[in-house]
This record gives C-alpha cells, sequence and structure tokens, in this order.
C-alpha cells in the first residue's frame, strides 16, 4: 500500500477539508484510517483525477482571495477596518510568526493547494503527456510556488526543508514549463488555455528572478486578446472557499476600506465614500469606510492572467519608451491625458508601476512588484510612520511575511 507522507500540521488535513466539486467516483474515498494521509491505491486514477485537479484548482482560488486581501493590507492598497490584532499587524507590517491569522487565513489555505495540486501531479494516469488533469494541477501549482515566493521570506511544502525565494520560483518556473508543454500537445481549448494562464504565470515568475529575456519570450507569446478570471459562486453555507473573498470582507465583515492613495478618479478603481454606501467597518476607529466596489458581489470574478499583464512584463524588460508607450495607451483606455511629469528611467518606472497597480488593483499583482522594484512602487506604508489609527505601534519594515510557527514548529524536516 502507497500512503502519500504525512505532512507538518499546517499541510495536513487535505483528506479531510478537501470539498469536492462533484460526486467521487469511489463511494468511500474520504473514508480513511489516518486522516492525515490518502491511500493512493484507493483513488482510481481514470474516475478520480479530474474531480481531484478540480478540487485543487478550487483550493487555490480559495487560497488566492486569502492571499489577495491580506496582501493589499500590508503593502497599502486598503486599509485594515478590523478590529483584530492579528489583521493589523498586516497592515503595520510587523507580523509574527505566532500570528493565527497568518497561518489560518495565509499560510494553511496556500499550503493545502499546493499539496492537492501535487497529489494529483504525482498521480498515475493515462496518457501522462497530454493528459489535462496533468496541466490543471501544474498550473495552480507553479502559482501556488510564485505566490508563496512573492509574499514570504521563506517556503515550504508538504514537510520539506525551508526554501529560499529563488528556489520558490525556480519551482513556479518548472511546474508552468510542465502545464505549457503537455497542455500545448493536448490541444484542447481548456488546455490550450491552461497552457497561456501558465505562459503568463511562467513570464511573471522569470521577471522575479531576472530571468528577463525568457520572461520576454513568455509574454511576447501569449496570444492578442487573452484573459481568464476564476469565477465565483454564492453558495450562503460556503461563501469563504466559494465566493469573491473581497466583496464577502467588505459586505460580511467591514474589514477593506481603499486606502487614500487609490480613491482617485480613476474608472479603474471604483469605490464608494460614507453617505453613498449603508455598510459600515468593523473597527469604528478606522476613519471613514470608503469601500471598493471593483468586486460587488459574491459572484464578481477576479482576474488572474491576461495578455495586459503580459504586456506590462514585456514593457517593464523593453525599458523606458516601451514604459512611456504602455503609460499613455493604458492612461487613454482609462479616459485620462497623457503623462506629463520627468521622462527620466525612475520617474517614468514609477508611473508606470502607477498605472499597473491601477489596472490590477487588488488582483495580488503590487506586492511582488514592491518587493522587486520597491523604490519605483509608491504609497507603501512607511517604516516608523504613525498607524492610520491610534492604539497600535507604528509601521514595521518588513518586506515579506515569515512561516508560522504552526509550520516550523511541527515540520520535523524544517531548518531555517
Amino acid at each position: 500500500m502507497r500512503l502519500i507522507p504525512k505532512l507538518s500540521r499546517a499541510a495536513t488535513a487535505f483528506g479531510g477539508a478537501l470539498l469536492l466539486s462533484t460526486a467521487v467516483a469511489c463511494a468511500d474515498f474520504l473514508t480513511v484510517s489516518n486522516p492525515n494521509v490518502i491511500n493512493r491505491d484507493e483513488i482510481d486514477p481514470v474516475q478520480d483525477a479530474t474531480t481531484l485537479a478540480n478540487s485543487a484548482q478550487q483550493s487555490y482560488q480559495s487560497a488566492l482571495g486569502w492571499l489577495i486581501m491580506y496582501g493589499s493590507w500590508f503593502q497599502g492598497e486598503t486599509l485594515v477596518a478590523e478590529t483584530f490584532p492579528t489583521r493589523n499587524e498586516f497592515g503595520r507590517r510587523e507580523v509574527v510568526a505566532a500570528n493565527g491569522s497568518l497561518n489560518a487565513d495565509v499560510w494553511f489555505p496556500l499550503s493545502q493547494s499546493i499539496s492537492g495540486n501535487a497529489l494529483v501531479a504525482e498521480l498515475a494516469l493515462p496518457n501522462p503527456d497530454t493528459n489535462i488533469n496533468y496541466v490543471r494541477a501544474h498550473t495552480w501549482l507553479g502559482y501556488g510556488f510564485l505566490l508563496m515566493a512573492e509574499q514570504f521570506c521563506e517556503g515550504t511544502t508538504r514537510g520539506g526543508p525551508s526554501l529560499d525565494t529563488n528556489t520558490m520560483l525556480d519551482s513556479a518556473i518548472a511546474n508552468f514549463g510542465v502545464a505549457i508543454t503537455k497542455g500545448t500537445a493536448n490541444g484542447s481549448a481548456a488546455a490550450v488555455q491552461l497552457a497561456n494562464i501558465s505562459r503568463v504565470g511562467r513570464a511573471r515568475a522569470r521577471l522575479q528572478r531576472g530571468l528577463n529575456a525568457d520572461a520576454l519570450a513568455d509574454a511576447t507569446s501569449v496570444p492578442a486578446g487573452f484573459t481568464f478570471s476564476f469565477t465565483h459562486l454564492d453558495d450562503p453555507g460556503n461563501r469563504t472557499r466559494l465566493s469573491n473573498r473581497m466583496w464577502q470582507f467588505t459586505f460580511d465583515r467591514g474589514s477593506i476600506t481603499v486606502a487614500p492613495a487609490f480613491q482617485v478618479n480613476d474608472p479603474r478603481v471604483p469605490y464608494q465614500l460614507p453617505g453613498q454606501h449603508s455598510l459600515a467597518a468593523q473597527d469604528p476607529n478606522s476613519g471613514p469606510f470608503v469601500i471598493q466596489r471593483k468586486y460587488p458581489a459574491y459572484t464578481s470574478p477576479i482576474r488572474v492572467a491576461s495578455k495586459l499583464e503580459a504586456d506590462y512584463i514585456a514593457a517593464e524588460i523593453n525599458g523606458n519608451a516601451a514604459q512611456l508607450a504602455l503609460i499613455n495607451t493604458r492612461r487613454a483606455a482609462a479616459g485620462l491625458t497623457p503623462y506629463a511629469g520627468a521622462v527620466d528611467n525612475a520617474s517614468v518606472l514609477r508611473e508606470f508601476m502607477r498605472q499597473k497597480h491601477l489596472d490590477f488593483y487588488l488582483e495580488g499583482q503590487r506586492f511582488g512588484d514592491w518587493r522587486r522594484v520597491p523604490a519605483a512602487v509608491t504609497d507603501v506604508p512607511v517604516p516608523g510612520s504613525t498607524y492610520f489609527k491610534p492604539g497600535f505601534s507604528p509601521v514595521g519594515n518588513q518586506t515579506c511575511y515569515p512561516l508560522p510557527l504552526a509550520e516550523t514548529d511541527n515540520n520535523p524536516n524544517f531548518t531555517p
């Protein structure tokens, strides 16, 4: 009998917490003697793989919503309209390893999605060179490693050792490569879509890694007009997994208020001021509750990969003239006048990043950009400055998250 090795506590419960999107072929698939392992011999690689792959994709989708929201607090897209001290640590950029929200809301969903997609990638499936379940699993494995690399100072997966940023990015690049190869070989519309999602993801990972020529090749290979968004459902009993996280934490719990730097007259960042809505902030000391309207419903989609993102990657690599051209294209699309500021490289890159972060507001793009080119990303909370609401210590100087104690204390193979 072959078993998946027991994972650290933060990465376990895949078998118990997994919410399957369709009926499972094996009637007793979730009946396991040990909740920390899944018996591979009880998985039918033909009938169950699609269910597993779709469910693992859904795990990544759910994790993405959490990471977008917490990341928006950390790097200044939104303010924390919350009473939870653990969530205000993200707004203050002073997140400690014992932070319960870091583990429950950020690390666990991400590590769970990586574990689930890795499970699918390791199955012995028919037609291995073209099997779409492999394509799906490697696509979201790639994005799982990419988000881990962009947001965490170090990583680990499935009870393994510490991974530095470059190793996490290399893992993302490798998984995207498998998805591109197998998806192209499969040739179906769904597989080709996943391959193009992976091209955008690999371009982003290669840019983060400093592999500019390879990133440019990926970015220019994304077809014109391509875009992919996750869709969401309004299931009142399961909104945390299936609904749009930003609307959930705007409407159900008033946790997100648009930061002043993004309260601008620009259609890419729609918002409502107090008096234009009837919602209330969770913490009344948060100041005016300015709600985001980019995602106005539980069912609002979230863009994941697009030709527009690929164009931004290509223009960043190609330099000043390409950046200026895209700046003015995007300003014109938003109904703004052409850029009239300084045209030295540093000034243009700042305006370029500003336009990018308006285009991709609350889509999880800004965190990685800030870590890669920090001087070009404006309006991030300044270390030592006074936090925006009373009763909290000043803003810290973190640029990434630590791993939670729930992971490091229970991972026997982890060596910092």
